[in-house]
């Protein structure tokens, strides 16, 4: 039966080699009752010592040992890979210490270590950034000591103590800034005094009057600005007609008043911002209606055409009639000095005016005489008239 077993047994370890782990455990050896050893060696006679088989080393365990001499296996960590390799840390250099793999930072000269005068390094570098402050020509700057308001900075180089005791925001004062409503291509409905539509696109210029209120009195100064505008914009518009919103007049007008009623509401609300002015861009009627706007304004101006062409001759009526009022008063001035000779010199104007269209005769009743045909013999001498040049179409 022992001998069917131990050959079971030579034919596995045959088949799978070499146990790399040594025994199993168990405290026998591998080879029982003189049975062949698994690496094909002869086994040692019966009363003799063997040799101590030789164990596989772990690359894994310190040494390349299966722990110490007796104790239980245990796994490899990170002092076994980087610590213990013959002095040597990871990168290959000295390890600093039988603990450690990692190399140590180089001492200062006496041996202290550097580690202090860095941090002095750092802390001096920050101070000199977060402390010194450049401010430009067109700037001011607002300085905080932990959120509350300490000063306001002008232009130059300035010094506050470091982050984050204090901190300074930077805007510019001078610069107008320009703010168009509304914003793209958008369509801006407002309603006119005359219960009409009119699309309306605007310009607003402002800058920062003072600094400290446009920082600390809104939450949002510049959208309360375009607000404001709006407003404004919506209550001058309402007090115009549609014609004059769409006129030059009237636009300037509203430009105006939307200027001084911002700039009024913004001086109340301690905004701290001052109305460079205000552009209409466009008036223009909604788009919906556009073509019926403008044929009715066109209507409009053949309207205005001919109004204004009826009032041109009736002041040249007018000023015919007032000339021969005037020349009236001249005559009867004389007329009230010389009556009979003012009459006769009036009689005569009169037939002669009205016989110089007719050709008439004039003779005696006593007898008749030839005469000198003068009316045919003037008219023709006289140069026949000259047809008017036709204009070419």
């Amino acid at each position: 039966m022992n001998t069917m077993g131990g050959s079971v047994k030579d034919a596995i370890l045959g088949m799978v080699g070499r146990n790399p782990w040594g025994s199993s455990g168990s405290g026998r050896d591998d080879e029982v009752s003189g049975e062949a050893a698994p690496d094909g060696d002869s086994p040692a006679p019966a009363g003799e010592d063997r040799p101590p088989r030789s164990k596989p080393k772990n690359p894994w365990l310190p040494d390349g040992g299966a722990g110490s001499a007796g104790g239980p296996r245990r796994a490899a960590n990170i002092e076994d890979l980087f610590g213990r390799r013959g002095g040597r840390g990871p990168g290959g250099g000295p390890s600093g210490g039988g603990g450690g793999g990692f190399p140590r930072m180089p001492q200062a000269p006496g041996g202290k270590s550097w580690v202090p005068l860095v941090i002095v390094a750092v802390i001096a570098f920050w101070i000199l950034l977060t402390s010194f402050h450049m401010i430009g020509p067109k700037e001011q700057g607002i300085v905080t000591t932990f959120g509350k308001y300490e000063r306001t900075l002008g232009p130059g180089v300035s010094f506050t103590m470091p982050w984050p005791i204090q901190q300074v925001e930077v805007e510019d004062v001078t610069s107008i800034r320009r703010d168009t409503i509304p914003e793209g291509e958008g369509e801006k409905l407002m309603l006119t005094g005359d219960q009409n539509l009119v699309d309306l696109s605007y310009l607003i210029r402002w800058n920062i009057k003072d600094l400290k209120l446009y920082t600390f009195q809104l939450a949002e100064p510049d959208e309360t600005v375009k607000e404001v505008a709006e407003a404004s914009m919506r209550a001058a518009v309402a007090e115009v007609t549609l014609d004059e919103a769409l006129s030059g007049a009237g636009r300037a007008e509203i430009e105006r008043s939307v200027a001084a009623n911002m700039q009024a509401l913004l001086d109340a609300y301690r905004a701290g911002v001052t109305i460079q002015g205000v552009e209409i861009k466009k008036a223009d009627p909604p788009g919906q209606v556009i073509d019926a706007f403008r044929e009715v304004l066109a209507a409009q101006q053949d309207a205005q055409s001919d109004i204004n062409r009826a009032r041109a001759w009736a002041e040249q009526v007018t000023a015919r009639a007032e000339g021969e009022a005037q020349e009236f008063d001249e005559v009867y001035q004389q007329y009230r000095l010389a009556p009979e000779v003012t009459r006769r010199r009036l009689y005569y104007e009169t037939m002669e005016r009205v016989l110089r269209e007719t050709d008439s005769t004039v003779v005696e009743t006593d007898g008749v005489v030839p005469y000198l045909p003068l009316p045919e013999t003037r008219r023709s001498t006289s140069p026949a008239p000259q047809a008017a040049p036709q204009e070419n179409n």
